[in-house]
């Protein structure tokens, strides 16, 4: 029960869940852009893939869900941390401290299919692992093409961006319809499964939370469009090149990636399924 206890909690802070997520943002926010889009992507999924294998493939899910009842310990800290992390990311002045704080909110969807308990739940949760490294990844990348050419990533200094730099900024606005949940696009499938799972469950309210919390991605990615969309162009602002295509390139092939498994879900949910079975040890 200690070695359960103490490990849980040490791979809890590697992957930032709420309220151990404490050094994420500043992490996120003072590496560079290209470093972030590469921890983002990785580095708490790694972790969450660990937590995943130690707690089915060790000790198994009777003991996780049963004897120390999991589920009842993460289902609050990931619902408080979802919520709480989104409401920090709207009143952030710093593009990519806004994404850190996003990024704490999207772990805690990964961590709320777990505490589902089910297969429909995992799913979610394992997807979601993907998917959020394609779509965070895209963000942090778009920021790096931002502050190579505007030298600032202040919301402030970003007004009219939209007609500065288009490419760049209809990259960023893609991904985050993906961070929202927008229907063809890979947080979408995610947040389907969710509610999905919380539905099983009979937990209705979780499946509500779930809507809602997309409400709040609304809200932090909106405030991009309505500066770099609605607001206009510095009079004293110089004109600006996108940047190269060496950094465009994966910036639209992440976003091609988020379009497309978002509308072809066989091959991301299907092998999600899969390990979400596996790791249950149940049939498909």
């Amino acid at each position: 029960h200690v070695a359960f206890a103490f490990i849980s909690v040490g791979f809890t802070l590697k992957m930032a869940l709420f309220p151990l997520h404490i050094w994420l943002p500043n992490a996120y926010t003072y590496a560079p852009s290209a470093v972030t889009a590469f921890i983002a992507a990785t580095a708490t999924k790694v972790a969450a893939y660990a937590f995943l294998r130690f707690v089915f493939t060790i000790f198994g899910a009777d003991f996780a869900f049963g004897t120390m009842r999991l589920d009842v310990l993460l289902l609050p800290l990931v619902l408080l941390g979802i919520f709480i992390a989104s409401a920090v990311a709207i009143y952030q002045t710093d593009l990519k401290r806004l994404l850190a704080y996003s990024s704490v909110a999207q772990i805690g969807y990964v961590m709320l299919g777990v505490s589902l308990g089910s297969a429909t739940g995992l799913t979610a949760g394992v997807v979601h692992l993907f998917n959020h490294a394609l779509m965070k990844a895209a963000l942090f990348l778009a920021a790096g093409c931002i502050f190579l050419r505007i030298n600032s990533l202040q919301l402030a200094d970003l007004s009219g961006l939209g007609k500065r730099l288009p490419l760049t900024s209809c990259a960023f606005v893609l991904a985050g319809l993906g961070l929202i949940g927008v229907p063809f696009t890979v947080g979408f499938i995610s947040k389907w499964y969710l509610i999905l799972g919380a539905l099983e469950r009979g937990w209705w309210p979780v499946a509500a939370l779930v809507v809602v919390s997309s409400l709040l991605a609304l809200v932090y990615i909106w405030r991009f469009v309505e500066i770099a969309y609605f607001r206009p162009v510095p009079e004293d602002a110089e004109p600006v090149a996108e940047a190269p295509f060496s950094m465009q390139i994966p910036v639209w092939l992440l976003i091609a990636l988020t379009i497309g498994f978002g509308m072809q879900t066989s091959l991301t949910a299907g092998v999600a399924r899969k390990a979400a079975h596996w790791l249950l040890g149940v049939a498909p």
